[in-house]
């Protein structure tokens, strides 16, 4: 840091000051915005750090003039927060932070108008943000990280104060996502049901009248809970709809998306397009994708162990492991196809042990009687039509549709239901251009 006067030290603060009275009394929220943006690193902050670093008494400052003190409660604790953040003492500068946007709540329930949502939202964002950095540091002293949880006890005050009536309202879906963020990064994501059920279940809150950022992240991190439940009718509508009405240009944004959507498609028997994977660099699905279409269970085998770490952080890892049902259909499918064109007349008897050499030649080492007991599971989850015989060793396959196409819907599922964790608002109804991402898969050929 350069040489600062003292003078020059007091001419920022006051300006400051000055900005920050202007902006809440003439209800200016984008300049509020701005002067609240603690972690943007932005030149302006930067520099009034340095100068509250350098001119300690700046409280005296903010109690000399009437109009300073009225946000003083605000504003000390901010400058605080800055100081500390500019020196790297983080835990310090979430503490500060915490006040000040508890103050500035207070303020923000008296203000009938919404003029003060940017100055709330970015209030919203800083405090999770700040209680993340606060957290590593207490972290690396071995110390106990609370202060993310410490942000989200704030964060539900905030969505108190904007879920009654009246135009603030339209601001609790951007908490709500704040709120997500923190639960997930925690761990605790049943805590995400309350503020679900104040969403979809309100009758002051419309759906479509929230900013579609907002909307998007929210069937983003619903559609993830659902995936989680393993609901993947639910999970398919709210990811496709984040998917659909995400930016276009924001890529890291849709690679996000689809790195849940695309397990989805596939537990309901659509695969992804070559391209979609190359373009969102989306790898890790491709030995996948390729293991179904073949039948080919070792593949999709060493694609789970190679790439299991980021399976693993993304929560998907079971979900792709549960799709060996389908690569055992494909293949029995394979065996089926290669015994029709040598002899069409008894192509639907397959004896069990061509399946098991045919898993050998996949180096999957499985007798008869496992082999009987994967038969069982596949007639029973609807994937394979027929019957086996259990002294013969042979499996008799329906001569009509022996290999049932999942057609978007979950394996053993007997038709479409109405799912009671879709909520109302959605009103989904899925663009058909949309599926030229991805192609039907399952049980087809």
């Amino acid at each position: 840091m350069a040489y600062l006067s003292m003078g020059e030290a007091h001419r920022r603060i006051s300006d400051y000051l000055n900005r920050f009275y202007d902006s809440v009394s003439s209800q200016d929220g984008s300049s509020l915005r701005q002067l609240l943006s603690v972690s943007s690193d932005s030149p302006h902050l930067l520099s009034l750090a340095d100068a509250l670093n350098v001119f300690q008494d700046a409280n005296r400052l903010i109690k000399q003039a009437d109009r300073y003190s009225q946000l003083g409660e605000i504003i000390a604790p901010l400058f605080r927060c800055l100081q500390n953040y500019r020196i790297g003492h983080l835990v310090d500068a979430y503490n500060a932070f915490e006040k000040s946007a508890n103050a500035f709540l207070l303020e923000f329930r008296n203000w009938e108008s919404a003029w003060a949502m940017e100055p709330l939202y970015v209030i919203a964002y800083e405090i999770r943000v700040l209680a993340e950095k606060a957290d590593r540091e207490l972290a690396s002293y071995g110390k106990n990280p609370e202060k993310l949880k410490g942000a989200g006890s704030f964060l539900m005050k905030v969505f108190g104060a904007l879920a009654g009536k009246g135009p603030k309202r339209v601001g609790a879906l951007h908490v709500t996502c704040q709120l997500f963020k923190i639960y997930f990064k925690l761990g605790t994501v049943n805590l995400c049901r309350s503020a679900i059920r104040s969403i979809e279940t309100a009758r002051i809150f419309d759906f479509e009248e929230f900013p579609v950022r907002d909307k998007v992240t929210y069937m983003y991190y619903t559609g993830r809970l659902e995936v989680f439940n393993e609901n993947f009718i639910a999970a398919d509508k709210k990811l496709t709809y984040a998917l659909m009405h995400c930016n276009p240009r924001r890529e890291e944004n849709i690679r996000m998306i689809l790195k849940y959507l695309i397990p989805v498609k596939l537990s309901i028997g659509i695969l992804p397009k070559s391209w979609l994977l190359d373009k969102y660099n989306l790898i890790e699905y491709n030995d996948v994708v390729q293991a179904l279409k073949r039948g080919d269970l070792r593949l999709l085998r060493h694609a789970l162990q190679e790439h299991e770490d980021r399976f693993l952080r993304s929560s998907v890892y079971l979900v792709l492991e549960k799709l060996e049902l389908q690569v055992y259909q494909r293949l029995i499918k394979k065996i089926y196809i290669s015994q029709k064109q040598r002899g069409p007349s008894k192509a639907h008897q397959i004896k069990l042990d061509v399946i098991v050499k045919a898993l050998k030649w996949l180096e999957i080492d499985m007798d008869v009687d496992e082999v009987e007991c994967i038969m069982a599971i596949l007639i029973y989850k609807n994937l394979v039509k027929g019957y086996f015989a259990h002294k013969s060793k042979v499996a008799a396959l329906s001569k009509q549709d022996p290999f049932p196409k999942l057609n978007g819907k979950p394996i053993n599922s007997k038709g479409t239901h109405k799912n009671k964790n879709v909520p109302s608002v959605l009103g989904l109804i899925i663009p058909f251009f949309f599926f030229n991402f991805f192609v039907c898969g399952g049980g087809g050929g």
